[in-house]
């Protein structure tokens, strides 16, 4: 039977973020403005997978940081934790909301092109493509900054590669992308990232004359 939840959900983040390249470790930290003693973590569909820290008082927060890693495609997946108290070790927190971890560096990275290119003029149409010989069934494309990525089906195409086009409509700001690759039956496992493009928007006609086709932004 079900342990009755009598405190609200904690919070889970990944630092430095839930994108971990292969072999490299994240830290999913739990915490809550509730004194909470302890705190749970687990891995959806794997209940052996649950790790239990004590939880440490920071100005008024209980937290516990979890290391995961060196990462494999075996810890990757969706994760959530729970608080508990002393005197109720048995009644556990509402859960947190989800928190997907995903492990890159997996596979070739894809390419990825802006039309009518990386620079533009406000208000301007700009599409992203993403693509790559490798039959990937899905593309994510972040954004830097941006905690939601952008996710669409792959089709293939008639030179060979397998292709998703973003529509990013009327460009307002510019922002640093990536595109990575992944197969339907391991979401959780993707490609490396191309080379970071940089779209960037402008109200300046001549500005954009003058540019180069392309500009990337340093990682």
């Amino acid at each position: 039977q079900a342990a009755k939840r009598v405190h609200r959900k904690p919070s889970l983040l990944a630092l430095p973020g839930p994108l971990v390249k292969s072999e490299e470790t994240v830290i999913l930290q739990c915490w809550s403005d509730v004194k909470f003693e302890h705190f749970l973590l687990h891995r959806e569909e794997k209940v052996e997978d649950t790790l239990r820290l004590t939880g440490e008082l920071h100005d008024g927060f209980s937290k516990a940081n979890f290391s995961i890693g060196p990462m494999t495609p075996a810890l990757a997946g969706t994760y959530r934790c729970y608080g508990s108290v002393t005197h109720s070790p048995y009644q556990l927190s509402a859960p947190s909301d989800p928190l997907d971890i995903v492990i890159t560096g997996l596979y070739e990275k894809p390419s990825l092109s802006a039309q009518p290119g990386p620079r533009v003029l406000a208000g301007e149409s700009v599409t992203l493509s993403c693509s790559s010989r490798s039959s990937f069934d899905i593309y994510h494309l972040p954004r830097e900054g941006k905690a939601h990525e952008l996710r669409l089906p792959a089709v293939p195409k008639v030179n060979g590669t397998f292709q998703a086009d973003f529509p990013l409509g009327p460009a307002t700001h510019g922002g640093t992308y990536r595109c990575f690759g992944c197969f339907r039956d391991s979401p959780y496992e993707w490609s490396d990232p191309n080379d970071p493009l940089l779209v960037s928007v402008t109200e300046c006609v001549a500005c954009l004359l003058s540019s180069p086709l392309m500009e990337i932004d340093n990682p």
